[in-house]
């Protein structure tokens, strides 16, 4: 098989003067397929960048469990039929039909590798399980869509410094000129958003406990010890949807922010839990699971976070996935050790506590092999995993779409950096979709994780009230 040469160029810039969200606006009217990813962990170096995608010129989209279609720079679309194909086996081979060289191999890295997602739904291609609920309602999307992108605009927050990386493959035209204009445009086109109509749900109050009962007569039966039950929200809206997101990333500042454009339908979200990273050989998986609300005082959220550490619920559950985590990394990984145990962190809304497991991945290793491995995570599942996913598909009364999924990264160096779609909205026919879940144990109480999933869709909440008032 001939690879697809990629010659990657930079130029570096000052980045005194931009934003992300500014340099976005400003060129997605002009290009198309553009996203947004970023980070509020400024603080620290390596994680203190920001990145703005436009023009795809080549990609893979998988619409079932047995079609996919992909796209050459500069060819017609083809469709394949996957036959039976591992799909972890199908986006790699993908990946490698793409070599790429640079003068500059550490910012070229950015850009030389494939952005996308996986939806939740996408585990049956992965696993052996298979949901009885097909993906034919007002929220499906494909079930996995990774693309490779012309321009990557790279900004390092810890040095201010901009990078404006291009893709360069023969046959396609190169619009820099125009791409650094457009940065350096002081036009900002700004839309209003509004929201129709109330907010409405594919449950009652009432279902979904009664949903969380099943599951704790589940946990008793020992189908499994823990499963994460979920409800979906729905808000039609007029407008344009990036000032949720802008308001999103304002409420709830996560490590895990974007905004993906897909045309019919668009992702965007603020994640605080990553699915899995894959840097200079190691993987890395963060289980979060133990929940309280915060309250905005810090005395009481002192209080509520040792009482958060205390409490054998909210601790046997993350225990649980923290063990889920090792042994899923086990299969893929070598030396997979706990680097960090129950720490406490703090979000807009919520208390989390929050464990590290690493390991060290075998030269050579597929990286969509590792995110298979980890996929869907524990935290949004349950354990054992196979049964909680039957169990879900029965219990739950929509297919959860882009809900749990992962989005992220995957470079032609094997490095891999997924967050998992929570706090996440799916924009879709002018409505905006939205869900959460709750770890539901044999000592579940239905009334506190009902809460529970109120608390951790109140940022989302916010963002649509205050995406109404900006322009």
């Amino acid at each position: 098989m001939k690879k697809i040469l990629i010659e990657t160029t930079a130029k570096k810039m000052l980045a005194d003067l931009y934003t992300p969200v500014g340099i976005y606006l400003r060129l997605r009217d002009r290009f198309r397929d553009t996203i947004l990813l970023e980070s509020t962990d400024h603080h620290v170096a390596e994680n203190s960048f920001s990145f703005i995608c436009i023009n795809a010129i080549g990609g893979i989209e998988v619409q079932s469990s047995d079609k996919a279609e992909f796209k050459l720079p500069g060819a017609e679309p083809q469709k394949v039929a996957l036959a039976g194909q591992k799909i972890e086996d199908v986006l790699y081979n993908f990946l490698q039909r793409f070599e790429g060289t640079s003068n500059d191999p550490k910012v070229a890295q950015f850009a030389q590798g494939l952005y996308g997602y996986c939806s939740f739904d996408a585990v049956q291609l992965f696993e052996t399980v298979s949901f009885k609920k097909d993906g034919g309602n007002e929220t499906a999307i494909p079930l996995a869509r990774y693309r490779l992108y012309q321009y990557v605009i790279a900004i390092n927050h810890f040095k201010d410094e901009l990078w404006l990386i291009e893709n360069k493959v023969d046959g396609v035209e190169s619009e820099l000129a125009l791409v650094e204009s457009l940065i350096r445009s002081r036009d900002l086109p700004v839309y209003p958003f509004r929201a129709v109509a109330s907010e409405t749900s594919n449950m009652t109050d009432e279902d979904y406990m009664e949903m969380v009962r099943k599951g704790i007569q589940s946990c008793h039966r020992g189908d499994v010890f823990q499963i994460v039950l979920s409800r979906r929200y729905q808000q039609s809206f007029i407008g344009d949807e990036i000032a949720v997101y802008r308001a999103l990333r304002n409420i709830n500042p996560s490590p895990y922010l974007f905004f993906f454009d897909y045309g019919d339908y668009k992702l965007m979200g603020s994640s605080p839990e990553a699915q899995v990273i894959i840097r200079n050989g190691k993987a890395v998986v963060h289980p979060i699971a133990g929940t309280f609300r915060r309250s905005g005082d810090d005395a009481v959220d002192a209080q509520a976070a040792e009482d958060l550490l205390k409490d054998p619920k909210e601790n046997a559950e993350h225990v649980m996935l923290v063990d889920l985590a090792r042994n899923d990394l086990s299969t893929v990984c070598k030396d997979v050790n706990v680097a960090h145990y129950r720490q406490v962190h703090y979000y807009s809304h919520v208390i989390h506590l929050v464990s590290e497991v690493v390991g060290t991945v075998p030269d050579g290793t597929n990286p969509f092999a590792v995110l298979a491995k980890t996929f869907p995570a524990g935290t949004l599942s349950g354990a054992p995993k196979y049964r909680a996913m039957q169990l879900i598909d029965a219990y739950e009364p929509t297919p959860r779409s882009y809900y749990g999924g992962a989005i992220g990264f995957v470079g032609l160096n094997g490095s891999c950096n997924h967050a998992i779609m929570i706090r996440t909205f799916l924009s879709k026919n002018n409505t905006l979709y939205s869900q959460a879940g709750a770890g539901v144990v044999a000592a579940s109480k239905p009334e506190s994780e009902l809460k529970e999933v109120e608390n951790k869709l109140n940022a989302l909440k916010a963002a649509v009230k205050l995406a109404e008032t900006l322009s």
